[in-house]
């Protein structure tokens, strides 16, 4: 007996937590059950090719919005072949609107609903002894072939969070992967985007067993534990004890990964992250928007000066790498509220402002009120909104333009000092960001793969049709090396930069045979890490300033190089020991 359990991931990086739980909790059966992981990039041919060479006797898929297309014609192709097979689904995709799900894929046996642990232990028990019925396992649904009426059976009870077994043991088949890992379930709050909200017996898992399954991944020195927590800190000792045992026990190494609601962070867990290592753990932290009316009409609990507060306090540290998401299509957000929701956010500069945009899920509460915000979104997955009563379909479009050059010319981190000296030139941000995917529609530069001194390029190229001042684009040409090698030493020189035999002695004393630097002559200072914004553009120097960019020596939140200010006098013996100042 074979139970193939199969996981199709987004990227190669991620893992699928569910599978490898449900054969965790399964341990009397795990010699019968195996696991199949793909990618949303695999063929789909391919993957029904190696599920069809494992020869399952059971079939079963893990369901989310990024897989479900992939499932559904996996399901329909794999039944062409073996229709003696079983199939069963589970997971948030369709565990919602079942009997509709279960008349439109008459191929499928059966569906698990919610929590899958027990109710999956209790399918291979059924499966492998050959005893029982379908009807005395809790948490399914599946139709009845005599009268073509859908069963459900009663649901399970929420699960004891300390009686899942850990399901890393075989770390090594985790290698170059996320790690996700689950401390608690449910949330305590009514976000009406979001499923989480669905669930609210939050359950903790015991603390020792915690400690003594991080301690696991320190030791294995895994790179990134995500915990997938849906709101961390909602109680505050949990949260407290974790954060000091990966604190204690830092190897150096391993990240850790946790979404957290900023506004319920206290002074002690301030104080606690501040003595971190840089780099140790970075946030999550949902905005979505700012709009009052928008935050009351979805039910959030948010106190937005409050949480703009505690994102300024973990940014004090500076060792936190942060993250700020926002949502586009939420109900009375319309296009002026929503370039007004992005420019106070954006002013926060975190590493990352995330821009989504709404999913109608099914079974929240925002799908059963789509009708009512006149919400027109896709059919397929990922359900992504299209228009609503307040945002046109012509203003999403427009907000999509914004995200991609987000996405390119800060998310990256690969233009950080050219955005900080561009942002006083425009409007606010989002006009920025706005006026700048209009340029790359209008050149026909989407859909296009670019590489990062092509992006440089195509920037001065939109400064000039800006009409940009010669002195403004000199210092947009400058800003431009600074980050092109900021990042690495360019294999490619941009070809507005000085000859490099203009600086040769420079070169030659600072960067010695073996040493990863670079030193490059720059006519402005340009602003230091820890200045989140300018309030006017630097000025031209009368001499150059000469940097040295050092890759062996970089920042543990963006990998950017390490720059100091180098002395620019003749390179004679003495000169090692002229004073560097810091820049970033």
């Amino acid at each position: 007996m074979k139970i193939f359990l199969t996981a199709i991931n987004a990227k190669y990086i991620h893992s699928n937590l569910a599978v490898y739980s449900l054969r965790a909790y399964a341990k009397d059966y795990q010699e019968q059950i195996a696991i199949g992981e793909y990618t949303i990039n695999n063929r789909v041919d391919y993957i029904l090719e190696q599920i069809y060479k494992a020869k399952p006797d059971v079939l079963c898929f893990s369901c989310y919005i990024w897989n479900m297309d992939y499932v559904e014609e996996l399901i329909t192709e794999y039944h062409k072949l073996c229709p003696e097979v079983p199939i069963w689904v589970g997971g948030p995709e369709v565990s919602y609107e079942v009997e509709t799900f279960l008349a439109e894929h008459p191929q499928v046996t059966g569906v698990m609903i919610g929590e899958g642990e027990r109710t999956f232990q209790q399918l291979c028990e059924y499966y492998v002894n050959q005893t029982g019925s379908l009807e005395e396992i809790r948490g399914i649904a599946f139709l009845n072939r005599d009268n073509g009426k859908t069963v459900f059976t009663p649901p399970q009870e929420p699960m004891d969070m300390s009686k899942i077994p850990f399901c890393y043991d075989h770390i090594e088949n985790f290698e170059n992967r996320i790690i996700y890992y689950e401390s608690s379930r449910g949330c305590p709050f009514n976000c009406s985007y979001c499923l989480s909200s669905i669930d609210k017996k939050l359950r903790f898992r015991d603390m020792e067993l915690v400690k003594k399954e991080l301690a696991f991944f320190i030791g294995k020195k895994v790179p990134q534990v995500k915990f997938v927590d849906r709101t961390f800190n909602c109680r505050h000792d949990h949260a407290m004890e974790i954060w000091r045992f990966v604190k204690e026990h830092d190897n150096g190494i391993t990240n850790f990964h946790f979404e957290i609601s900023a506004d319920l962070l206290n002074e002690e867990e301030l104080a606690l992250i501040h003595d971190m290592r840089p780099g140790l753990i970075q946030l999550e932290i949902g905005v979505q928007s700012t709009n009052e009316t928008t935050i009351r009409e979805i039910h959030r609990t948010m106190k937005l000066e409050l949480l703009k507060d505690i994102v300024r306090k973990i940014q004090d540290g500076e060792n936190i790498h942060e993250h700020l998401d926002l949502i586009a299509g939420l109900p009375y957000e319309d296009y002026a509220t929503f370039a007004k929701s992005f420019d106070e956010i954006y002013e926060l500069k975190p590493n990352q402002l995330q821009l989504g945009f709404l999913k109608v899920l099914k079974g929240s509460y925002m799908y059963g009120h789509a009708a009512e915000y006149e919400i027109v979104y896709h059919a397929k997955t990922p359900y992504e909104v299209m228009k609503t009563k307040w945002l046109s379909f012509d203003d999403v479009l427009k907000i999509k333009q914004v995200e991609e050059m987000l996405e390119v010319y800060y998310n990256s981190g690969q233009f950080e000092i050219t955005m900080k000296v561009m942002e006083p030139l425009f409007d606010s941000a989002f006009a920025m960001f706005q006026e700048l995917g209009v340029f790359y529609e209008e050149k026909g530069y989407f859909g296009m793969s670019h590489s990062r001194i092509r992006r440089a390029e195509i920037l001065l190229e939109f400064m000039r049709e800006q009409k940009s001042e010669d002195a403004v684009l000199q210092m947009l040409e400058e800003s431009l090396t600074f980050d092109l090698y900021y990042r690495e030493n360019c294999k490619s020189r941009p070809f507005w930069a000085p000859s490099p035999a203009e600086f040769k002695e420079q070169t030659r004393y600072y960067c010695k045979n073996g040493v990863k630097s670079h030193v490059e002559p720059f006519h402005y200072r340009f602003p230091e890490k820890s200045k989140k914004a300018l309030n006017e553009i630097p000025t031209r120097l009368k001499q150059p300033v000469y940097m040295l960019f050092d890759y062996e020596n970089r920042d543990p939140l963006d990998h950017q190089a390490h720059v100091t200010e180098v002395a620019a006098a003749s390179m004679t013996e003495g000169a090692e020991n002229v004073g560097k100042a810091k820049l970033c």
